[in-house]
């Protein structure tokens, strides 16, 4: 169903109620029809084009918001034109709100509103329209949607939804300045009527600030607000809508202007004059009192700074940043004798001048600090304070006047003084001072040579009150006088050539002098030698207080003089003239072509110090020689001592000698050979013996097996083996031969004897067992493994070693 229904006789015809239909008219359209009817096809084709008149052209209703009424609000109502009356048709609507807050009468399509309705809330409802046959309840017309619109009525006052407002203005601005700005707002239909039309107007303070009547800025409305007389202003400001026409709605607010700061304020003291008091005995830098000028402006508008106009010769001002106060200080030392009130004109200045009020007068102030000086009981002073500087000749008698100080009492009273000096710069008490005049003289003889200077201090105090004391330094200078003679820089030695030419310079000599004339010094020379050696030598004097020695003949004979001992005589130039003697002593040496000295005596040269080429070959070979007689020398004692080592070996490996074999129990005294202990250290027997062991070396039971063959039975065994005197007696021997034998090493050879007991049911398992039992395994082969194996050969094949022996 579109927005117009123009289906013939099936429009639905929208009829108004309360309130008229909008978007209506009559018109007429060729459209194709769309016949609810029953009928055939043909029918339907034959009459589809078709010019019918269209009814009413609408799209929506409107209803008033905030009904009142007891009873439902006509909205409107919707009719088909097929509607003949007969009460065949119903009618029905659906959507927003469709069986709540809208109802309709389904016989004659009357729309009603059962609720109040709210246009602020919402301003529109949107809704769909059916006819139906009533009996089968088939759609007559497709559904057309269409909108019921709440109208508006000036039901909300403005509201000022930011309030209340706080704004600020600076003092003194101009009229027509603006503040700040508010803004209300009203929830009417701004698009209807003048419901949401707003204008402004000020209700309290419509004498110091105006409101712009359409747009809400507040502006200033005289150019006198001054902060100081009143710092902010509370305003009421009205908002009305029906653009202020009568019954129009309104609302209010509160606007607060707060007057901020400029400098439009000098500042001023509160007095013309300030009077203090200081002690002239107050150090520099102490304050003597704080002034304070106020200023009405705030923050850095009252910021300021002091100065002094007049009166800054003794004193300076500073401003103290957290108070603003000027400390007033002493910048010199004060008086009370010289001048006892001083006037002091201190201004105030502000910091921060506003250009645009300068012509409202000066940011400046003045005002005069009185300050009265307060004698006090001062020390002595000295004259001069800075010091005195005296001079005394080096050759003054004890008791002598070196200089006098001055001090005075600077007091009105006038005290005497008395003077002393300071023993700590004095020690050695070489001066005194007269306690009443301040003559300074001499106490002790002067010396400028230990000491030019002497810087002693000086006491002054008053003569009734000695914690008034001063000090002051005194310089004494010595005046030298000349009384040490001229003497020899250094002890001269100088060397001449045997062929020197004469007036070959030798050396030069210079003085030295302890004293120290105000003209400076100047020295004679004069040679004191007798007449045959001036003969050789002269002295030129060079005028800048030194003197040259030159020869004066030609050649020297070092074996006939190899030393020249030359007096020189040297006098100053006094007063009064002081002369010393000194000697040069030399020495005629032998020189070479280039004049080298070589020797300088009469029996041997020195040697240069440059060796030549052959001398350097010949020392080299002379240390190589050493070298590799050393390194011999070594090699044979390493070669020796390798030898020794060697030799110590073989012994250990001869001497060492372990058996790891199980016995066969108490009982068995042929399984063990103990010949290898005796020959353990025999080493003389050995080496004689070439075809066997030393047989009478061996104990007797061993004899006896061994010449016997072991016949003798078990009863000889069992009574050598229980002779344990004899081990002993033997290991002893054994030991006493190590002892007194250097030429063994100190070696210790430990046997271990392990036995099982007695009736032992395991059978012997040692290898020496074998000598005394049959065996068929031939050992004669051993004797022929060397003398290291002959030993163990006598073991085993003793027969065969016998008749080699023999």
């Amino acid at each position: 169903m579109a927005l117009s229904w123009t289906v013939g006789a099936g429009t639905l015809l929208a009829a108004l109620g309360l309130l008229s239909c909008c978007s209506f008219g009559w018109c007429e359209v060729s459209r194709t029809s769309s016949s609810t009817s029953g009928g055939s096809k043909e029918e339907q084709g034959a009459s589809s084009l078709e010019r019918v008149k269209r009814g009413w052209v609408w799209n929506q209703f409107f209803v008033v918001e905030e009904y009142t009424g007891t009873e439902p609000l006509y909205v409107g109502k919707i009719h088909t034109d097929s509607d003949e009356g007969e009460g065949n048709i119903k009618y029905t609507i659906s959507g927003e709100g469709a069986g709540t807050i809208f109802i309709i009468d389904e016989l004659t399509g009357d729309i009603h509103a059962t609720e109040r309705l709210d246009r602020e809330e919402k301003a529109f409802y949107t809704l769909r329209a059916q006819a139906r046959d009533r009996l089968s309840n088939g759609p007559l017309e497709p559904e057309s949607e269409f909108v019921i619109k709440v109208q508006d009525i000036n039901d909300s006052e403005p509201k000022f939804l930011e309030g209340p407002y706080i704004g600020s203005v600076a003092e003194l601005s101009p009229i027509g300045t603006s503040v700040m700005k508010v803004t209300a707002s009203d929830a009417d239909d701004p698009t209807y009527g003048s419901s949401a039309r707003v204008v402004y107007s000020v209700l309290d303070g419509e004498k110091f600030f105006t409101v712009d009547r359409h747009t809400g800025i507040i502006m200033t409305a005289v150019a006198d607000l001054d902060r100081e007389t009143q710092d902010r202003y509370e305003l009421v400001v009205k908002a009305t809508d029906m653009a202020g026409q009568m019954g129009g709605l309104s609302g209010s607010t509160t606007v607060t202007i707060v007057i901020t700061d400029v400098n439009d304020n000098p500042p001023r003291f509160p007095q013309k004059m300030y009077q203090f008091s200081v002690s002239e005995g107050a150090a520099v830098g102490t304050p003597v009192g704080r002034v304070i000028a106020t200023d009405a402006d705030m923050g850095e508008n009252t910021d300021m700074s002091y100065l002094i106009k007049e009166g800054g010769e003794l004193f300076k001002v500073t401003t103290d940043v957290e108070t603003q106060e000027a400390v007033v200080a002493i910048k010199k030392t004060l008086d009370f004798e010289s001048k006892r009130t001083h006037n002091v004109v201190v201004e105030a200045v502000n910091k921060h001048v506003d250009p645009r009020f300068v012509d409202l007068g000066s940011f400046r102030d003045q005002t005069i600090v009185r300050v009265s000086v307060s004698d006090i009981d001062e020390p002595p002073i000295f004259q001069p304070p800075e010091g005195a500087t005296m001079e005394v000749q080096e050759d003054a008698k004890v008791g002598a006047l070196v200089g006098i100080v001055t001090a005075r009492d600077p007091d009105e009273k006038r005290k005497p003084v008395r003077f002393s000096i300071d023993r700590t710069t004095d020690q050695e008490m070489i001066f005194h001072i007269d306690p009443d005049s301040g003559a300074i003289t001499l106490g002790k003889i002067l010396d400028r040579e230990t000491a030019g200077w002497h810087n002693i201090t000086v006491k002054a105090v008053e003569a009734d009150n000695h914690t008034m004391e001063s000090h002051s330094a005194v310089s004494i200078r010595i005046l030298d006088v000349n009384d040490n003679p001229p003497e020899l820089a250094t002890p001269y030695e100088a060397s001449i050539c045997e062929d020197a030419e004469p007036g070959k310079l030798i050396h030069t000599i210079s003085v030295v002098d302890r004293d120290e004339p105000q003209s400076g010094h100047r020295f004679y020379f004069t040679l004191q030698s007798p007449p045959s050696s001036n003969q050789h030598f002269t002295l030129w004097d060079v005028k800048d207080n030194t003197a040259s020695i030159r020869t004066q003949r030609t050649g020297f004979n070092r074996h006939e003089q190899n030393v020249y001992f030359l007096p020189i005589l040297v006098v100053d130039s006094g007063p009064p003239s002081l002369s010393s003697t000194g000697t040069l002593t030399i020495h005629v040496c032998g020189c070479d072509t280039d004049g080298a000295i070589q020797s300088c005596n009469a029996t041997a040269y020195v040697m240069s110090a440059a060796l030549s080429p052959g001398a350097l070959i010949a020392l080299l070979v002379c240390m190589l020689i050493l070298i590799v007689l050393v390194l011999l020398i070594l090699t044979l004692k390493r070669h020796r001592k390798g030898q020794r080592m060697a030799e110590d070996e073989e012994d250990m490996r001869d001497n060492v000698i372990k058996y790891n074999d199980e016995g066969g129990g108490e009982q068995d005294t042929q399984a063990y050979d103990m010949s290898a202990l005796r020959n353990l250290y025999d080493f003389p027997e050995a080496k004689s013996c070439d075809s066997g062991p030393d047989i009478r070396s061996l104990p007797q039971w061993i004899q006896a097996n061994r010449v016997g063959g072991g016949a003798e039975g078990p009863a000889a065994a069992a009574t050598a083996a229980a002779d344990f005197s004899l081990f002993k007696g033997y290991i002893r021997k054994k030991v006493e031969q190590a002892d007194a034998d250097l030429s063994v090493p100190p070696y210790d050879s430990f046997q271990t004897y392990a036995f099982e007991g007695t009736s032992s049911p395991a059978l012997s398992l040692s290898s020496i067992h074998t000598l005394s039992t049959t065996s068929e395994q031939d050992f004669s082969y051993l004797s022929d493994w060397g003398p290291r194996f002959r030993q163990l050969a006598g073991y085993y094949a003793p027969g065969n070693l016998e008749e080699e022996g023999s």
